[in-house]
Protein backbone atom coordinates (compact mmCIF):
# COMPACT_ATOMS: atom_id res chain seq x y z
CA UNK A 1 0.00 0.00 0.00
CA UNK A 2 1.34 3.41 -0.96
CA UNK A 3 2.15 5.72 1.94
CA UNK A 4 0.21 8.48 0.21
CA UNK A 5 -2.97 6.42 0.36
CA UNK A 6 -2.76 5.72 4.10
CA UNK A 7 -3.96 9.19 5.27
CA UNK A 8 -6.85 9.18 2.79
CA UNK A 9 -7.98 5.71 3.88
CA UNK A 10 -7.72 6.63 7.55
CA UNK A 11 -9.78 9.74 6.85
CA UNK A 12 -12.40 7.64 5.01
CA UNK A 13 -12.62 5.23 7.96
CA UNK A 14 -13.09 8.13 10.38
CA UNK A 15 -15.82 9.64 8.21
CA UNK A 16 -17.74 6.36 8.01
CA UNK A 17 -17.25 5.81 11.72
CA UNK A 18 -18.66 9.27 12.45
CA UNK A 19 -21.68 8.63 10.18
CA UNK A 20 -22.59 5.09 11.19
CA UNK A 21 -21.42 4.70 14.78
CA UNK A 22 -24.61 6.34 16.18
CA UNK A 23 -26.77 4.01 14.09
CA UNK A 24 -24.83 0.95 15.23
CA UNK A 25 -25.15 2.10 18.84
CA UNK A 26 -28.89 2.59 18.42
CA UNK A 27 -29.30 -0.90 16.96
CA UNK A 28 -27.27 -2.48 19.76
CA UNK A 29 -29.24 -0.81 22.56
CA UNK A 30 -32.55 -1.71 20.92
CA UNK A 31 -31.76 -5.24 22.21
CA UNK A 32 -30.79 -4.05 25.68
CA UNK A 33 -32.68 -5.71 28.52
CA UNK A 34 -32.72 -2.51 30.55
CA UNK A 35 -33.99 0.99 29.87
CA UNK A 36 -30.57 2.59 29.84
CA UNK A 37 -28.96 3.83 26.62
CA UNK A 38 -25.51 3.80 28.22
CA UNK A 39 -25.25 0.58 30.27
CA UNK A 40 -25.67 -2.83 28.66
CA UNK A 41 -27.83 -5.04 30.88
CA UNK A 42 -28.17 -8.11 28.68
CA UNK A 43 -29.77 -9.20 25.42
CA UNK A 44 -33.56 -9.03 25.16
CA UNK A 45 -36.35 -8.61 22.61
CA UNK A 46 -38.77 -7.06 25.10
CA UNK A 47 -38.73 -3.61 23.48
CA UNK A 48 -39.69 -5.07 20.12
CA UNK A 49 -42.53 -6.95 21.81
CA UNK A 50 -43.71 -3.79 23.58
CA UNK A 51 -43.42 -1.89 20.32
CA UNK A 52 -45.85 -4.26 18.60
CA UNK A 53 -48.28 -3.87 21.49
CA UNK A 54 -48.27 -0.08 21.24
CA UNK A 55 -51.53 0.79 19.47
CA UNK A 56 -50.52 4.38 18.79
CA UNK A 57 -47.27 3.43 17.08
CA UNK A 58 -48.95 0.65 15.11
CA UNK A 59 -51.57 3.14 13.91
CA UNK A 60 -48.86 5.53 12.79
CA UNK A 61 -47.06 2.65 11.06
CA UNK A 62 -50.24 1.60 9.26
CA UNK A 63 -50.86 5.17 8.08
CA UNK A 64 -47.26 5.52 6.91
CA UNK A 65 -47.26 2.28 4.92
CA UNK A 66 -50.62 2.98 3.26
CA UNK A 67 -49.61 6.57 2.51
CA UNK A 68 -46.23 5.53 1.09
CA UNK A 69 -47.72 2.81 -1.12
CA UNK A 70 -50.45 5.04 -2.57
CA UNK A 71 -48.08 7.99 -3.03
CA UNK A 72 -45.44 5.78 -4.68
CA UNK A 73 -47.92 4.24 -7.12
CA UNK A 74 -49.62 7.51 -8.04
CA UNK A 75 -46.37 9.44 -8.36
CA UNK A 76 -44.98 6.64 -10.55
CA UNK A 77 -47.91 6.90 -12.95
CA UNK A 78 -47.71 10.69 -13.06
CA UNK A 79 -43.91 10.77 -13.18
CA UNK A 80 -43.72 8.20 -15.99
CA UNK A 81 -46.30 10.10 -18.03
CA UNK A 82 -44.45 13.37 -17.40
CA UNK A 83 -41.11 11.82 -18.37
CA UNK A 84 -42.56 10.59 -21.67
CA UNK A 85 -44.03 14.03 -22.28
CA UNK A 86 -40.69 15.73 -21.54
CA UNK A 87 -38.88 13.29 -23.82
CA UNK A 88 -41.17 14.10 -26.75
CA UNK A 89 -40.55 17.86 -26.42
CA UNK A 90 -37.97 19.90 -28.26
CA UNK A 91 -34.59 20.19 -26.56
CA UNK A 92 -35.06 23.73 -25.22
CA UNK A 93 -38.56 23.09 -23.84
CA UNK A 94 -37.39 19.79 -22.35
CA UNK A 95 -34.48 21.54 -20.65
CA UNK A 96 -36.82 24.10 -19.09
CA UNK A 97 -39.20 21.41 -17.83
CA UNK A 98 -36.38 19.33 -16.35
CA UNK A 99 -34.98 22.44 -14.64
CA UNK A 100 -38.40 23.06 -13.08
CA UNK A 101 -38.56 19.38 -12.10
CA UNK A 102 -35.27 19.74 -10.23
CA UNK A 103 -36.56 22.59 -8.05
CA UNK A 104 -38.33 20.31 -5.51
CA UNK A 105 -35.17 18.18 -5.31
CA UNK A 106 -32.86 21.08 -4.52
CA UNK A 107 -35.33 23.06 -2.44
CA UNK A 108 -35.12 22.74 1.34
CA UNK A 109 -37.78 20.47 2.85
CA UNK A 110 -38.76 23.14 5.36
CA UNK A 111 -39.56 25.58 2.55
CA UNK A 112 -41.53 22.94 0.64
CA UNK A 113 -43.46 21.94 3.76
CA UNK A 114 -44.35 25.49 4.81
CA UNK A 115 -45.30 26.58 1.29
CA UNK A 116 -47.57 23.55 0.79
CA UNK A 117 -49.15 24.13 4.18
CA UNK A 118 -49.95 27.74 3.21
CA UNK A 119 -51.34 26.55 -0.13
CA UNK A 120 -53.59 23.99 1.55
CA UNK A 121 -54.80 26.52 4.12
CA UNK A 122 -55.66 28.99 1.36
CA UNK A 123 -57.43 26.34 -0.74
CA UNK A 124 -59.36 24.98 2.27
CA UNK A 125 -60.55 28.45 3.32
CA UNK A 126 -61.55 29.20 -0.26
CA UNK A 127 -63.49 25.96 -0.61
CA UNK A 128 -65.18 26.05 2.80
CA UNK A 129 -66.35 29.61 2.17
CA UNK A 130 -67.71 28.87 -1.31
CA UNK A 131 -71.37 28.27 -2.21
CA UNK A 132 -70.42 24.76 -3.37
CA UNK A 133 -69.37 23.78 0.14
CA UNK A 134 -72.61 25.16 1.58
CA UNK A 135 -74.73 23.43 -1.06
CA UNK A 136 -73.06 20.05 -0.60
CA UNK A 137 -72.66 20.40 3.15
CA UNK A 138 -68.97 19.47 2.89
CA UNK A 139 -66.12 20.87 4.93
CA UNK A 140 -62.55 20.25 3.83
CA UNK A 141 -59.73 20.14 6.33
CA UNK A 142 -56.11 19.11 6.38
CA UNK A 143 -55.60 15.40 6.92
CA UNK A 144 -54.71 12.29 4.96
CA UNK A 145 -55.72 13.88 1.65
CA UNK A 146 -53.38 16.87 1.96
CA UNK A 147 -50.64 14.57 3.22
CA UNK A 148 -51.04 12.34 0.16
CA UNK A 149 -50.94 15.30 -2.25
CA UNK A 150 -47.77 16.57 -0.60
CA UNK A 151 -46.05 13.19 -0.86
CA UNK A 152 -47.01 12.78 -4.51
CA UNK A 153 -45.62 16.25 -5.18
CA UNK A 154 -42.14 15.51 -3.89
CA UNK A 155 -42.07 11.86 -5.07
CA UNK A 156 -42.89 12.51 -8.74
CA UNK A 157 -39.62 14.34 -9.59
CA UNK A 158 -37.60 11.33 -8.43
CA UNK A 159 -39.65 9.06 -10.70
CA UNK A 160 -39.07 11.40 -13.65
CA UNK A 161 -35.31 11.32 -13.07
CA UNK A 162 -35.43 7.50 -12.88
CA UNK A 163 -37.38 7.07 -16.12
CA UNK A 164 -35.67 9.72 -18.29
CA UNK A 165 -32.36 7.81 -18.73
CA UNK A 166 -34.26 4.76 -19.98
CA UNK A 167 -36.16 6.90 -22.49
CA UNK A 168 -32.91 8.44 -23.75
CA UNK A 169 -31.61 4.94 -24.44
CA UNK A 170 -34.57 4.06 -26.70
CA UNK A 171 -34.47 4.11 -30.46
CA UNK A 172 -36.44 7.32 -31.27
CA UNK A 173 -38.22 5.55 -34.16
CA UNK A 174 -39.32 2.44 -32.31
CA UNK A 175 -42.77 3.82 -31.41
CA UNK A 176 -43.53 4.92 -34.97
CA UNK A 177 -42.27 1.58 -36.28
CA UNK A 178 -44.74 -0.28 -34.04
CA UNK A 179 -47.58 1.90 -35.29
CA UNK A 180 -46.53 1.34 -38.92
CA UNK A 181 -46.91 -2.39 -38.25
CA UNK A 182 -50.53 -1.84 -37.20
CA UNK A 183 -50.27 -1.33 -33.44
CA UNK A 184 -52.49 1.24 -31.78
CA UNK A 185 -50.92 3.96 -29.65
CA UNK A 186 -51.76 2.25 -26.34
CA UNK A 187 -50.74 -1.20 -27.59
CA UNK A 188 -47.41 0.15 -28.88
CA UNK A 189 -46.73 1.80 -25.54
CA UNK A 190 -47.68 -1.28 -23.53
CA UNK A 191 -45.78 -3.81 -25.66
CA UNK A 192 -42.83 -1.81 -26.95
CA UNK A 193 -42.09 1.26 -24.79
CA UNK A 194 -43.09 0.05 -21.31
CA UNK A 195 -40.92 -3.12 -21.30
CA UNK A 196 -37.90 -1.00 -22.24
CA UNK A 197 -38.41 1.62 -19.54
CA UNK A 198 -39.73 -0.80 -16.89
CA UNK A 199 -36.42 -0.98 -14.94
CA UNK A 200 -36.49 2.81 -14.55
CA UNK A 201 -40.16 2.72 -13.55
CA UNK A 202 -39.50 0.07 -10.88
CA UNK A 203 -36.56 2.07 -9.55
CA UNK A 204 -38.86 5.09 -9.39
CA UNK A 205 -41.44 3.15 -7.37
CA UNK A 206 -38.84 2.01 -4.85
CA UNK A 207 -37.27 5.45 -4.50
CA UNK A 208 -40.68 7.13 -4.12
CA UNK A 209 -41.71 4.62 -1.45
CA UNK A 210 -38.43 5.14 0.39
CA UNK A 211 -38.76 8.92 0.29
CA UNK A 212 -42.35 8.78 1.58
CA UNK A 213 -41.74 6.35 4.41
CA UNK A 214 -38.72 8.37 5.56
CA UNK A 215 -40.17 11.90 5.28
CA UNK A 216 -40.70 14.01 8.38
CA UNK A 217 -40.54 17.75 7.63
CA UNK A 218 -43.11 17.96 4.83
CA UNK A 219 -45.42 15.49 6.60
CA UNK A 220 -45.23 17.51 9.80
CA UNK A 221 -46.54 20.65 8.10
CA UNK A 222 -49.21 19.06 5.88
CA UNK A 223 -50.73 16.27 7.98
CA UNK A 224 -53.30 18.28 9.90
CA UNK A 225 -54.82 17.00 13.14
CA UNK A 226 -55.91 13.42 13.71
CA UNK A 227 -53.38 11.96 11.25
CA UNK A 228 -49.76 11.17 12.00
CA UNK A 229 -46.94 9.32 10.32
CA UNK A 230 -44.29 7.19 11.92
CA UNK A 231 -41.56 9.84 11.65
CA UNK A 232 -43.81 12.47 13.24
CA UNK A 233 -44.82 10.06 15.99
CA UNK A 234 -41.18 9.34 16.79
CA UNK A 235 -40.52 13.07 16.99
CA UNK A 236 -43.43 13.42 19.42
CA UNK A 237 -42.10 10.59 21.58
CA UNK A 238 -38.59 12.07 21.65
CA UNK A 239 -39.97 15.24 23.27
CA UNK A 240 -40.66 13.12 26.35
CA UNK A 241 -38.17 10.92 28.20
CA UNK A 242 -36.77 8.55 25.60
CA UNK A 243 -37.88 4.93 25.89
CA UNK A 244 -36.08 1.95 24.31
CA UNK A 245 -39.14 1.44 22.10
CA UNK A 246 -37.84 4.31 19.97
CA UNK A 247 -34.58 2.41 19.52
CA UNK A 248 -36.48 -0.64 18.32
CA UNK A 249 -38.71 1.38 16.02
CA UNK A 250 -35.78 3.33 14.57
CA UNK A 251 -33.91 0.09 13.98
CA UNK A 252 -36.83 -1.34 12.00
CA UNK A 253 -37.19 1.85 9.94
CA UNK A 254 -33.48 1.93 9.21
CA UNK A 255 -33.55 -1.72 8.14
CA UNK A 256 -36.48 -1.19 5.76
CA UNK A 257 -34.97 1.92 4.17
CA UNK A 258 -31.53 0.29 3.93
CA UNK A 259 -32.95 -2.78 2.18
CA UNK A 260 -34.92 -0.67 -0.28
CA UNK A 261 -31.88 1.44 -1.12
CA UNK A 262 -29.82 -1.74 -1.46
CA UNK A 263 -32.36 -3.11 -3.96
CA UNK A 264 -32.21 0.14 -5.96
CA UNK A 265 -28.41 0.16 -6.05
CA UNK A 266 -28.23 -3.51 -7.03
CA UNK A 267 -30.75 -2.97 -9.82
CA UNK A 268 -28.87 0.05 -11.13
CA UNK A 269 -25.57 -1.85 -11.04
CA UNK A 270 -27.09 -4.74 -12.97
CA UNK A 271 -28.62 -2.37 -15.52
CA UNK A 272 -25.27 -0.64 -16.06
CA UNK A 273 -23.52 -3.99 -16.40
CA UNK A 274 -26.13 -5.16 -18.93
CA UNK A 275 -25.74 -1.94 -20.92
CA UNK A 276 -21.96 -2.38 -20.90
CA UNK A 277 -22.25 -5.96 -22.15
CA UNK A 278 -24.67 -4.87 -24.85
CA UNK A 279 -22.27 -2.20 -26.08
CA UNK A 280 -19.36 -4.64 -25.99
CA UNK A 281 -21.36 -7.09 -28.15
CA UNK A 282 -21.60 -4.55 -30.98
CA UNK A 283 -19.00 -3.96 -33.62
CA UNK A 284 -17.87 -0.40 -34.41
CA UNK A 285 -20.36 -0.23 -37.31
CA UNK A 286 -23.23 -0.82 -34.86
CA UNK A 287 -24.15 -4.32 -36.04
CA UNK A 288 -24.36 -7.28 -33.72
CA UNK A 289 -21.66 -9.86 -33.95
Amino acid sequence: MSRRRIPSRVFSVLVYLFLYAPIVLLIIFSFNAGRSNRIWEGFSLQWYLELFHNARLLGALRTTVVLSLIAALMSTVLGTAAAIGFYSMRRRARGVCLAVNNVPLTNADIITGVSMMLLFVFAIDLFNGSPLSAALGLRWRMGFGTLLIAHITFDAPYVILSVMPRLRGLDPNIYEAAQDLGATGWYAFRKVILPEILPGVLNGVIIAFTMSIDDFVISYFTKGSGVTTLAVEIYTMVKKPVTPEINALSTLMFTVVFLLLLVVNVRQARQEAAATRQKAALTPDGKAR
